[in-house]
């Protein structure tokens, strides 16, 4: 039976092949929530990802192999839930999520303002300014197709479908817990919260270029991704109909 808990909010850190970017993603962390409890899931790493989280004070997970993102994702959401957190946050490990604006997130869901905060490029106030990321024309054409699917299967407009910055509480880990089936486990997320009538709130915040390395998303697999997340979106939609 797992040990409970110390504190009450873990925040943890999907990783496949990020020693670079992990130092200074764990010491953020530390600085923004230095009460949180820390786990690095490691996607089966074949660099230092590891020891290098552990030499910062992170918990690590291992999955011994790599089992991808929608694996990765659920296994940090399933050590929230049976070591009993009330609350949990996640950030990616290539620095694109400043630790200050999952603080923001997870007061939100402390104060009781929603179960589940999602952190978004492409929506605006509280001093964000709209338009504040221009992607290229073929992201933008991208962004359009995910946010017309996404107020159809949500019934409610969503800008950043694909973000991986969230803070959520106790109600929606057992959801959140499940291994993912799709190839946008963020997407799925999404569907399953609002399915639950969960409580969502999108909040907008600034998010960095990643630190170092290059991006898992471009070219040919950007591309796919899209099609993987309209496929997930369309998937929702017929399964929603079959229900009535």
């Amino acid at each position: 039976m797992s040990e409970p808990a110390t504190a009450d909010t873990l925040v943890f850190i999907p990783a496949w092949n990020e020693e670079d970017n992990l130092p200074a993603v764990l010491d953020a962390l530390r600085a923004a929530i230095p009460a949180a409890d820390v786990l690095v899931v490691d996607d089966g790493s074949t660099d230092q990802t590891a020891e290098v989280a552990r030499a910062h004070g992170a918990e690590v997970l291992s999955l011994g192999a790599n089992l991808g993102l929608r694996v990765g994702i659920a296994a940090g959401y399933r050590w929230a839930l049976e070591h009993d957190y009330a609350y949990c946050g996640r950030v990616d490990a290539d620095g694109q999520h400043p630790p200050y604006e999952l603080a923001r997130l997870l007061a939100l869901v402390r104060a009781d303002e929603c179960d589940v905060a999602v952190g978004s490029r492409f929506v605006s106030g509280d001093g964000y300014a709209a338009y504040r990321y221009r992607p290229s024309p073929a992201r933008s054409l991208g962004t359009a197709l995910l946010r017309r699917g996404m107020r159809l299967v949500l019934r409610r407009p969503f800008g950043d479908a694909t973000s991986g910055l969230y803070a959520v509480n106790a109600k929606a880990l057992p959801l959140l817990a499940e291994t993912f089936v799709s190839g946008a486990p963020e997407v799925e997320a999404l569907i399953r919260v609002a399915g639950a009538g969960l409580r969502l709130e999108e909040v907008p915040v600034t998010m960095d270029v990643r630190a170092s390395g290059e991006s898992k998303l471009r070219g040919s697999k950007a591309v796919r991704l899209v099609l993987t997340v309209v496929g997930t979106l369309v998937a929702a939609r017929v399964l929603r109909s079959r229900r009535r």
